[in-house]
């Protein structure tokens, strides 16, 4: 990634991209080095890129908000600081592709928001997540009202943000934090060969499984139905679904 921002790193191999949260000696927390470099990162996929791998260096995942940039913080400032995460993380949801998540370590607030925004979480066992919020005197910012709450359910949440309880893998995995488990240093490895699976998938088919399940769960189920009946439509009529049909009555791999 160009320019001097080294708190995020993007690594592209073949469709694979690569996100880095590069701050271990601050666990990863999210400092506006890492806002700003998530922002690069993500604004500047090749096209050939068709699933994205995030990750974080060193012993840990995320540590939640950078605290001590935000200890003498406006009302105002803090309200756009907090529609900018919201921005950004709606970005990495809907950018196209899918996202990958690798968790090891601490998973903590605004480090759950973000993978709450990714499609597929994979942690390893060393992973643990907190919202400590409570303890600190403060509130979910990134979105957690919302992405994280569709995850455990607002009881749940409430229940993690009032009590700071620390929950290990298994739990996590329980709760569908996590999407699948493995054991540690292996979340990275194992998210890269997920990576290269559903990069296979025809294009077409990621985009409407991303954008039109999100965006189904909000509607009526009428409606939501109908959109159904549209995603459907402009996949099966496509060259890729033609080639994919092919591909399975013929035996072989598909090509898109």
């Amino acid at each position: 990634m160009s320019g001097q921002n080294t708190a995020v790193t993007l690594e592209v191999n073949g469709r694979i991209a690569t996100v880095t949260l590069n701050r271990p000696e601050k666990r990863n927390a999210l400092s506006e080095k890492i806002f700003d470099g998530l922002r690069q990162a993500f604004a500047s996929l090749p096209d050939a890129v068709r699933a994205v791998v995030i990750h974080g260096a060193g012993d840990h995942f995320c540590a939640g908000l950078d605290l001590a940039e935000h200890k003498h913080a406006a009302p105002f400032q803090s309200v756009l600081n907090s529609r900018d995460g919201h921005r950004l993380f709606a970005d990495i949801q809907n950018c196209g592709h899918p996202v990958i998540s690798a968790m090891h370590g601490a998973v903590i607030g605004g480090g759950m928001e973000l993978v709450a925004s990714t499609h597929i979480r994979v942690a390893d066992r060393t992973a643990f997540y907190q919202l400590p919020e409570g303890r600190r005197g403060i509130f979910i910012g990134g979105g957690g009202s919302v992405r994280v709450a569709k995850i455990i359910g607002v009881s749940r949440l409430t229940e993690m943000m009032l009590t700071g309880r620390r929950l290990d893998a298994d739990e996590g995995e329980r709760l569908g934090l996590s999407h699948e488990m493995v054991e540690p240093g292996q979340a990275l490895e194992r998210a890269l060969e997920i990576a290269e699976n559903v990069a296979g998938n025809a294009p077409i088919s990621n985009y409407m499984m991303l954008q039109a399940l999100a965006n189904i769960d909000q509607m009526p189920d009428a409606a939501g139905l109908f959109a159904e009946s549209l995603a459907q439509a402009l996949t099966l009529t496509t060259g890729d679904a033609k080639e994919g049909i092919d591909a399975f009555l013929q035996k072989r791999s598909a090509q898109f």
